[in-house]
């Protein structure tokens, strides 16, 4: 198995206490603490701003981090993990490709006395000593909400044709995500479901040739279209771009990730909303959690951490942190994605 070269980065020489910890001890302070960070991919735009924050956060934490990505390759991901702990690392913080399988690595990691954050997704199976996450079951009952003021708006009722684009099959974040989509759509049964579709490696180009062929089979008679994320969305945009159907007046699009491209297609009226994940109190929350742990190791996370939530993952009750997910529509764009400093007018709007 080919294993490509990782990259450790260093940090400032004095820890600073989490903001969520009871106690940090003060005598570990002078060892240096070396973490990984694992995703399951760097496709979206956004994961260049999870590493960067994660990054930034753990130098003023004084924490080397060794750094790697996956591709969304499961093999990759395992000899990437493999080789964090080989290198030292007290604490992993991963994003699983495969959130079914990855809890063999938490298993194997607790045997090296490493201890694993979850990041994003939840993997499930498996001992996971903490997870730091958005709320994925609000994102999808915020983008279904959106789709039920807009076809409210249209038709003045909520009935039309829904299209459901998953991402990875089987990845519990893409099936949490969906689960609050399908709430709403259960509490609305003038809404017509006509496909529910995963895509392996959460694929825009997969998801444009499922729009396609669904605008084919049903004569471009689709009223709304959510996606898990922004690059799908982007995928259906472009597919119903081909049609002359790319108007957030005619179809309903929502994604999530708030991809630069996506935002820009918000203000252009190309699609109708993006869940805004913020970004920066994610991977710095995780950040925190790591260090906590790496400080702690003989101490149970469930007393060291300020959580939102205890989540079953099939395994344990994982102590979860729950940070804010925003829903974005042209009308509050300026208000928020831009106000608070995300993407600027010009890049927004090129002006």
């Amino acid at each position: 198995m080919k294993v490509r070269r990782r990259t450790i980065l260093g940090g400032m020489a004095s820890l600073l206490a989490a903001p969520f910890a009871l106690s940090l001890d003060p005598a570990g302070a002078a060892e240096k603490i070396r973490i990984g960070f694992l995703l399951k991919t760097m496709q979206e735009e956004r994961y260049q701003r999870d590493k960067a924050a994660f990054l930034a956060r753990a130098k003023a934490m004084g924490a080397e981090v060794i750094f790697d990505s996956a591709n969304n390759d499961e093999q990759s991901q395992l000899a990437a993990f493999e080789n964090m702990m080989s290198q030292g690392a007290r604490v992993i913080v991963l994003q699983p490709v495969n959130t079914g399988t990855a809890g063999n690595m938490v298993t194997s990691a607790h045997k090296s006395n490493v201890k694993v954050v979850g990041y994003d997704s939840m993997l499930v199976n498996g001992p996971l000593d903490a997870m730091v996450m958005q709320d994925s079951w609000a994102v999808g009952k915020l983008q279904a909400e959106a789709m039920v003021a807009w076809l409210k708006g249209r038709y003045g009722s909520v009935k039309g044709n829904v299209v459901l684009i998953r991402g990875q099959p089987g990845d519990s974040n893409a099936n949490t995500m969906s689960s609050g989509v399908l709430e709403v759509l259960k509490a609305n049964p003038n809404l017509k479901l006509v496909a529910d579709q995963s895509h392996e490696g959460w694929s825009p180009d997969k998801a444009m040739a499922t729009a396609e062929n669904l605008l084919t089979k049903f004569g471009n008679r689709i009223d709304a279209v959510i996606c898990n994320n922004s690059g799908m969305a982007r995928g259906v945009v472009a597919a119903l771009d081909a049609q002359g159907l790319a108007n957030a007046d005619k179809v309903f699009v929502a994604g999530s990730d708030a991809d630069l491209v996506n935002i820009q297609f918000v203000a252009q009226g190309k699609q109708a909303a993006d869940i805004w994940k913020k970004i920066t109190p994610l991977a710095e929350s995780a950040v925190e959690t790591a260090v906590t742990l790496a400080q702690n190791p003989d101490k149970d996370p469930k007393t060291l951490l300020k959580f939102d939530r205890l989540i079953n993952n099939g395994a344990v009750d994982v102590p979860t942190i729950v940070t804010p997910v925003v829903l974005v529509d042209k009308a509050n764009l300026d208000s928020t994605i831009i106000a608070e400093g995300f993407y600027t007018r010009q890049q927004v709007y090129g002006k």
